[in-house]
């Protein structure tokens, strides 16, 4: 039986008086694909930086592939985590944000070889082979020479999908990646991500309101209110039979809304 490559372990995230989350337990397998659903301010996306060390944690334990995130070892003792140590650990997780995050000045290919020659010491040829390799994996490999300002909304996220992926991780997450892209560019980053989950073995943790996409993509969905994990199921049960009053509420909103499910 595989190790959870996530373990979230009652961890507690304050920002001044306010506890966003409260002894949050989550175990995350090997190659689980994870969609995080709910509303605005649930704190789906706050797990997310914390996972990607953007954020900190007030209290509880992490573990990335078996090594403590935000912990490490001196002797007996298990002491806050130094920089060095973070930045190792961030090797393993790439994050694809809601905004993209480009840098405008930089044309698409070096936007994606930057981080493996800065951090991983990749040389120029080996990292701009890699990118292209990535760009034509999401249909952008004729674009490669172009900077950001010269792309559509779902061009750019694509874009910003081959950058993190760029760096090799072992875990991707994405927070509301469609969530700035006008309607019809949903579909274009939904069908990378389709590809990712259907070709790769990489553990994905997704935070989104497409509930369509998150049935179709998810091996498991967790609906989260106030910090707190309502309910979690298979996508099939979550959206066809819910058992919580306040899961049924939100789908019933979702649908009134128009979207699918």
């Amino acid at each position: 039986m595989a190790s959870p490559i996530i373990r979230i372990d009652n961890i507690v995230k304050r920002y001044g008086p306010l506890t966003v989350l409260d002894g949050l337990s989550i175990k995350v397998m090997p190659g689980e694909k994870l969609a995080l659903i709910g509303p605005s301010g649930s704190g789906k996306t706050t797990i997310l930086r914390i996972l990607m060390t953007l954020e900190t944690i007030s209290g509880g334990h992490i573990e990335v592939d078996g090594e403590q995130l935000y912990h490490m070892r001196k002797g007996a003792d298990l002491i806050s985590a130094d920089e060095r140590h973070l930045h190792r650990m961030r090797k393993k997780i790439g994050m694809v944000f809601q905004h993209f995050n480009l840098f405008p000045h930089k044309c698409v290919l070096d936007n994606i070889t930057l981080a493996p020659m800065l951090t991983q010491g990749a040389g120029r040829a080996d990292a701009e082979k890699r990118a292209m390799e990535l760009l034509d994996m999401v249909g952008m490999a004729d674009k490669a020479k172009a900077v950001p300002a010269q792309l559509s909304g779902g061009q750019k996220q694509r874009v910003a999908i081959a950058r993190a992926l760029a760096l090799s991780p072992k875990i991707m997450l994405f927070d509301e990646v469609t969530s700035a892209l006008d309607p019809e560019l949903v579909e274009e980053v939904l069908n990378v991500m389709r590809r990712l989950a259907a070709e790769t073995d990489m553990t994905m943790l997704l935070v989104t309101h497409e509930m369509g996409f998150a049935h179709d993509f998810a091996d498991r969905v967790l609906f989260f209110d106030r910090g707190k994990i309502v309910e979690e199921g298979r996508p099939e049960e979550i959206f066809r039979n819910p058992k919580q009053e306040r899961t049924q509420g939100f789908l019933r909103k979702i649908i009134a809304a128009g979207h699918r499910v």
